[in-house]
């Protein structure tokens, strides 16, 4: 059998700005009303109004189709049109068995295109990831076995959430025992009175978005010890992991980071620093095979595994939960329900919850059906 069409997406779709911000992937109020882009109204960083992923759509001469996604909040373009240019003719003609040895070579391949060009993250491993996540959606549908069952003996059918965002002025949980709040306040008061209006006995994870320097990190930190939060995510700017490693020597709470970084070689230097108590991978940066490399890492260093699920389609979400339902260590993961709701409104059968653990997808593959607008 042989991979025989490629094609990729961007995807742009409305949304309700307003009711989705203060929530994962629109975590801060936006600064101007002019642009599809905007700054955060409190620290650099773009975000687009507009629900933004580049989805993938692999085939095979025998006719069978996968589905992938890279994270795409921005330019879902570029990641396509690496597909498009580098990695589509890498991969089309190429026989595929469904095997895991040969998943492992395809993306040790289309790493290799670009590494000795410098491009060994962002947006080629972005592109990367939407293709492996197809392929192992294709594996699990020759298989007839979903892609959890591809990778462990006995995954898990249910995985635990947390809810990640209460909006600033709400203490409503919506029923969820773990919420994730954002730092998006301009003071850090005014950050932890909120903090402080959760209902007693909920446990409550902090993201910081990058924003703190070595030392307020270690300040805001240490009342994040008293609080007793369950951990302190994207503290500071993700390049520098000794000055995490620092800091989680500092602080009791938990140092949470994962989202920014695509492989293990970027990994590497935070787990050799013991600078990462939670591990936050992304699926749609890293993809299904080098997630499980990271785990394994995670694995190695007795720290816990906690899949980053922002703004998705079905294809990222669906590969998160089997990567979670996989992997040993990981019994948590990321709830947006503003995001689900529109990767669910394109889904056939949409991904559920019973209460607050997700139904991992137990058909072929990645267990899910795309459908159009």
């Amino acid at each position: 059998m042989k991979i025989s069409r490629i094609e990729a997406m961007p995807i742009r779709l409305p949304r309700d700005i307003g009711a989705a911000t203060g929530t994962a992937g629109s975590p801060t109020a936006l600064a101007g009303d002019d642009a599809d882009y905007r700054w955060s109204s409190v620290y650099p960083c773009l975000y687009s109004v507009k629900f933004e992923t580049a989805v993938v759509r692999l085939e095979t001469d025998s006719g069978i189709v996968g589905w992938g996604e890279a994270q795409a909040p921005l330019a879902p373009e570029v990641a396509c049109t690496i597909v498009d240019r580098l990695l589509a003719p890498v991969l089309r003609g190429e026989e595929f068995d469904g095997s895991r040895e040969r998943i492992e070579q395809l993306w040790d391949r289309m790493y290799s295109t670009m590494r000795v060009r410098g491009q060994t993250g962002g947006f080629m491993i972005d592109a990367i990831a939407a293709l492996d996540i197809a392929l192992w959606d294709i594996a699990g549908r020759l298989a007839g076995l979903p892609v959890c069952r591809l990778l462990s003996a006995q995954p898990k059918t249910r995985i635990p959430a947390y809810l990640s965002g209460v909006p600033r002025g709400s203490s409503d949980v919506r029923g969820f025992d773990k919420v994730k709040l954002f730092f998006d306040t301009h003071t850090a008061d005014e950050f932890f009175a909120h903090m402080d209006s959760i209902p007693r006995g909920v446990g409550v994870a902090v993201d910081a978005l990058w924003r703190h320097t070595p030392a307020s990190a270690i300040e805001f930190g240490k009342e994040l010890d008293v609080r007793g939060a369950l951990w302190f995510e994207a503290p500071l700017a993700p390049e520098d992991a000794l000055a995490h490693a620092t800091l989680a020597r500092a602080v009791r709470t938990p140092i949470a980071i994962g989202e920014s970084y695509r492989t293990r070689f970027e990994m590497t230097p935070f787990f050799r620093l013991a600078a990462v108590k939670v591990f936050q991978p992304d699926l749609g940066r890293c993809g299904i095979t080098e997630g499980m490399r990271l785990a394994a890492m995670a694995a190695e260093a007795a720290v816990p595994v906690v899949p980053h699920i922002s703004i998705a389609f079905g294809p990222q979400v669906a590969a998160a939960l089997h990567f979670a339902a996989a992997t040993g260590g990981c019994d948590l993961a990321e709830y947006n329900p503003h995001a689900l709701g529109v990767a669910n409104r394109y889904l056939a059968e949409p991904i559920g919850l019973d209460g607050a653990s997700y139904i991992v997808p137990d058909g072929p593959g990645l267990g899910i059906k795309l459908k159009g607008p």
